[in-house]
């Protein structure tokens, strides 16, 4: 079970189990969500469907109804990974139909991406004297090959000391061109598009990892520009309240500089304002000041009172 802790909100709409690159089974999320007194919670690994069905004792339980007997609602979603050319673009989508032709297409599509350039980063870090494998991330954990995170690589260079955690692991891959092989990824736009056409809603999470300069259509252009493009697209909502403090971000403004910043720009464009804490259950790992379920998320009156995100919680 997670710490017990007075969570910061009730209501985390970004969260990952181990189905991606988190270490909850879906299972054990949604029972540490309710430890903590947590009313709504998302599950929203990258690039899998969410989980219909959980194991519990053995019996498999409908995920909502399983959540309803723990005193939660959980809303079932997927973080897309988007733009071969700039970080850290993720749009999640939620109330989708996962079974449409829309977007059925996807997870076969990253998986089959995700195993060719995680395998070239891995063997250029190998050339270059990192003791690290392919079959660490694989055999060595009962991981299949097309499970493999890029996160998992940053957790094994961290655990084998080339660098301080898992974040510092990250810029270090990321800000180095050796090792900044390009995964084929979808345009945004187009999975915004995707999500429409199964009927679901598509939210831009944690704008603020996206760098201030970006390269779109082979042009230098503001992250500001970039996101207005997603919202010319269609986005529904954008991740104001993020726990910036607790990843990668390179940016040097507190999260409440950020979530002002973002509402002001953009309430006024976008049908929702989202918010979540991208809990990965990290601590199971000794990372130092993990993010933890409901660290950030959005208040209880404006999530009910926004017909958008309300319309979400299933029966």
């Amino acid at each position: 079970m997670s710490e017990i802790y007075a969570p910061n909100y009730v209501i985390d709409l970004h969260s990952h189990t181990n189905r991606s690159d988190g270490n909850d089974d879906p299972a054990e999320f949604l029972r540490n969500a309710s430890s903590v007194g947590m009313s709504i919670v998302a599950i929203t690994d990258h690039d899998v469907f969410p989980p219909e069905f959980v194991e519990v004792g053995g019996v498999s339980v409908r995920t909502c109804d399983y959540a309803k007997s723990l005193g939660l609602s959980v809303l079932l979603g997927i973080e897309v990974s988007c733009d071969t050319n700039v970080d850290d673009v993720h749009v999640v989508g939620f109330g989708c139909d996962w079974g449409s032709s829309c977007i059925s297409w996807l997870p076969s599509d990253v998986e089959s991406s995700k195993v060719i350039s995680y395998r070239q980063v891995v063997e250029r870090l190998r050339s270059n004297g990192f003791d690290v494998s392919w079959a660490e991330l694989t055999d060595g954990v009962g991981r299949s090959d097309s499970s493999v995170q890029k996160k998992h690589i940053f957790e094994l260079l961290a655990a084998k000391g080339y660098a301080e955690n898992w974040q510092a692991a990250k810029i270090m891959v990321r800000d180095n061109p050796e090792y900044d092989v390009k995964r084929r990824k979808p345009d945004p736009v187009d999975i915004v598009r995707a999500i429409h056409d199964a009927g679901g809603i598509a939210i831009l999470a944690h704008p603020y990892l996206i760098d201030e300069t970006v390269t779109l259509e082979g042009k230098q252009v503001a992250r500001d520009e970039y996101i207005k493009r997603l919202i010319n697209a269609g986005l529904d909502g954008i991740e104001a309240v993020y726990t910036y403090d607790k990843t990668s971000y390179k940016g040097a403004q507190k999260p409440s500089e950020i979530a002002k910043e973002v509402i002001d720009r953009y309430g006024k464009m976008l049908k929702i304002i989202s918010g979540g804490s991208d809990y990965h259950a990290d601590h199971k790992k000794g990372t130092k000041n993990p993010r933890r379920i409901g660290d950030a998320g959005v208040d209880v009156e404006y999530f009910h009172n926004n017909k958008f995100l309300s319309s979400l919680i299933q029966n």
